[in-house]
């Protein structure tokens, strides 16, 4: 069951945005994600077990040393599992 409400509303608007951003699209992830768990951490999203494995997933596409740059295959898997995130965005 989706959580109801202007502020979930919002919360999922807001990912879907950062989703279709324009720049990287690991960027775009991250400041995805940052937005996810603020929402999940006010109660504006519920966490779904569907959303915390793709969460999960993401994380090592995005995980980089310092000052290494993140390859196309971060990039494609990173655009991948955004598009799972934000078809579950309804659910959560």
């Amino acid at each position: 069951m989706s959580t109801a409400g202007p502020a979930a509303e919002r919360a999922r608007a807001d990912v879907r945005e950062l989703i279709g951003a324009k720049g990287h699209v690991t960027d775009n992830a991250r400041a995805a994600v940052a937005r996810l768990e603020a929402a999940f951490d006010a109660g504006d999203l519920a966490r779904t077990p569907e959303l915390m494995l793709f969460l999960a997933d993401l994380g090592p596409a995005l995980a980089q040393d310092e000052g290494q740059k993140l390859g196309g295959k971060s990039a494609e898997a990173a655009r991948f599992i955004l598009r799972a995130i934000d078809r579950e965005l309804d659910e959560a």
